[in-house]
């Protein structure tokens, strides 16, 4: 636990006491201080205190002492003031309070995030799920959506602070650290949300990385999420997101599940599948045998809606070049891209072809 914490009750309280108060550890070194040289020293006057004593005030020859609150058998923190009088014993008791308050804060919202973690990364039981989902007073079935934030190039570990204080509501969103490169934002939405709401939360975080660290990142946003028990599945859908954008859309930032299309089935397919299909499409040539200039041809029919004149007027060529090129291409492979079955077809051949190139590519 961080001793910031408990320096901040400090800073707060010590225009009201007379005399120094503190915190140390369970070996009596003061981790927190109202007279900052303490802080870092061992208390020679400190000894081991019992469970029993917990709440109660004890005594030295020179400060008063008061166990924060535990759940195990040992006391990690105890409160100090200086002084054996009634005053003493009053002020270390208030102390030990406020103390105690903010602890319980911290650890609650520490292990709210500790506990999105756990789902998310498959690391607790369902049935345990909602147990610790009431202990710690956790709404089960609030609208939330899962983006998984990925360093490009280069990573911060300042992108975790940053994200965090772009999302302060420590109660209903969660900023949390998964390696080198990926951070994950779990966001709390309006019931009414329709979308918008997760998109402007992608795109703020993009454009705070870039501007305040110029680091590029690419955002895979989830479906929303309507309980809890969903966020697992939703943050394999950011992951897919991601990896489906790097194949099939590369150029984009910030990818929706939700509008993956065909690249999310091509992406769920087995290999060996894939190429048995590229074989049957092209058994007469494989698409190896098409140019670049050809396949740019292609993509520019199948952007214009299979519009001959309208992909010859932006291809700068005449009308009857296109045509030549499209007879071309049915003698090459069999297909003939003016009739939309066959252009179906052509289209998701390209698509694979692009998924196991991108397989291949990722070995080396």
């Amino acid at each position: 636990m961080s001793s910031r914490i408990f320096q901040n009750v400090i800073i707060q309280m010590k225009d009201a006491v007379d005399r120094a108060i503190g915190v140390v550890d369970e070996q009596g070194y003061v981790v927190a201080a109202s007279e900052l040289a303490m802080i870092g020293s061992r208390l020679d006057d400190f000894h081991a205190i019992e469970p029993e004593s917990a709440g109660r005030p004890v005594t030295s020859d020179k400060r008063t002492y008061c166990p924060l609150s535990t759940s195990g058998l040992s006391f990690d923190y105890t409160a100090f003031a200086d002084g054996t009088d009634a005053t003493a014993r009053t002020i270390c008791a208030l102390a030990a309070v406020a103390f105690n308050e903010a602890k319980d804060n911290y650890e609650e919202k520490h292990n709210k995030a500790a506990f999105v973690k756990n789902i998310i990364s498959d690391n607790i039981l369902p049935g345990d799920v909602y147990m610790r989902a009431k202990e710690l007073h956790f709404v089960t079935d609030e609208t939330r959506v899962v983006l998984l934030v990925r360093q490009v190039n280069n990573s911060d570990v300042a992108a975790v602070e940053l994200l965090q204080r772009l999302f302060p509501d420590k109660q209903k969103d969660f900023v949390i650290n998964i390696n080198e490169s990926d951070v994950v934002v779990v966001k709390s939405l309006s019931p009414a949300d329709e979308g918008e709401e997760a998109q402007k939360a992608a795109r703020m975080v993009e454009a705070a990385l870039q501007e305040e660290l110029g680091i590029r990142c690419v955002i895979g946003v989830s479906t929303n999420a309507n309980h809890i028990r969903e966020l697992a599945d939703r943050y394999k859908e950011a992951q897919v997101a991601i990896d489906v954008g790097r194949v099939f859309d590369s150029e984009k930032s910030i990818i929706h599940y939700e509008s993956l299309g065909l690249g999310r089935i091509i992406y769920q397919l087995p290999t060996t599948l894939c190429e048995m299909f590229l074989n049957e499409v092209f058994k007469k040539s494989p698409i190896e045998t098409l140019d670049e200039d050809t396949i740019e041809t292609i993509n520019r029919f199948f952007e214009n809606n299979l519009n001959v004149s309208e992909t010859s007027r932006k291809l700068y060529v005449h009308r009857n070049t296109l045509v030549y090129r499209l007879e071309k291409i049915k003698k090459i492979t069999g297909l003939d891209l003016r009739e939309f079955d066959h252009a179906i077809v052509f289209k998701v051949a390209m698509m694979v072809k692009q998924y196991l190139d991108s397989l291949n590519s990722s070995k080396y």
